[in-house]
């Protein structure tokens, strides 16, 4: 049993974050699939990062987005991951208000960042197309150093209003948050106050994030797309179109797992309330995991060094 709390007007010191609802006799079993890909997700993008750091040959625009997307995929797996493991194993469902906020922080500011990376790869992949002859001129080493700094600087000015307003609320209904980790919305659900700017300011972030970075990426494979199209012969179109391969499955699997939850928490109100859950955790933990071997397995510089190193292991 879940204690609640009935105090008056005061921030709690401490939240009871549930797991998945419904599901709390099979949280056991829950976590034999949540580990196994959180250590694949720890694996893969800690490979990809060495690979790309000890050959020379993917010191490339492209490459130095996939390290900073891969240092993002590991925070967003470090920051939940093993909370909620400890919540399925040891029923350890107490988190203190602070670290919930940090929590809330790290996971949405990287989450954006996410975002704003798969917009810059979208712009990496349009320079290598349709200006090759610039490509190296346009993205400098300083160039994409400022995209990354402006990713983060996004991230921060969006993010840093939420655990903000957070803070001013009164929590006198219930310290339970009805999820595995702290979400913006599930915290602000607890409060005994008007909750419309927080509410609000949610939305707007969200659409925001997710409509004018998709916006910008659909552009830029309009661009990539008319520039393809106008190749000669059908040999150097799809050559053209395989150096987009794996950034297209990537944003197909950082959006689309993000719209089915959106969708569904929005609309799917006769749907089950551990479901939400599981899309939620889904979105969170399955592009972490899942990107590196995207990369791995359509990037043949990136396959080769990786057959290399572990035949030189198993040597």
């Amino acid at each position: 049993m879940l204690p609640s709390f009935n105090s008056t007007g005061i921030d709690p010191s401490v939240f009871f974050l549930t797991g998945i609802p419904g599901l709390e006799a099979l949280h056991l079993w829950i976590s034999i699939p949540f580990s196994s890909v959180f250590i694949v997700a720890l694996l893969g993008n800690c490979t990809l990062l060495y690979v790309i750091k000890t050959e020379p040959s993917l010191h490339k625009p492209m490459f130095y987005f996939l390290t900073m997307l891969a240092v993002i995929d590991l925070v967003l797996s470090t920051t939940t991951m093993p909370k909620i493991l400890s919540i399925f194993w040891f029923n350890s469902r107490e988190i203190s208000f602070n670290a919930c906020l940090v929590q809330m922080f790290f996971l949405h500011s990287f989450s954006i960042m996410q975002s704003a990376l798969l917009l810059a790869m979208a712009f990496d992949r349009y320079e290598a197309i349709c200006n090759p002859l610039r490509y190296a001129t346009i993205l400098t080493n300083s160039v994409i150093g400022k995209i990354g700094l402006a990713a983060l600087a996004r991230a921060l000015l969006l993010v840093i209003p939420g655990p903000i307003l957070l803070r001013k609320l009164p929590y006198c209904r219930t310290h339970v948050i009805s999820h595995c980790y702290c979400e913006h919305m599930a915290v602000v659900n607890l409060a005994c106050a008007d909750t419309r700017v927080n509410k609000i300011y949610g939305i707007i972030v969200a659409l925001f994030i997710v409509g004018l970075d998709l916006m910008f990426i659909s552009l830029s494979y309009v661009k990539i797309l008319r520039a393809v199209l106008s190749l000669a012969s059908k040999e150097e179109q799809l050559k053209a179109l395989g150096t987009c391969g794996s950034h297209l499955c990537a944003i197909l699997v950082v959006y689309t797992p993000v719209i089915l939850s959106s969708t569904i928490y929005r609309f799917g109100y006769h749907v089950a309330p551990h479901v939400h859950i599981l899309m939620a955790n889904f979105y969170l933990l399955f592009p972490p995991m899942m990107n590196p071997i995207i990369y791995g397995v359509k990037t043949k510089l990136i396959r080769d060094r990786v057959l290399l190193f572990v035949r030189w292991k198993s040597s």
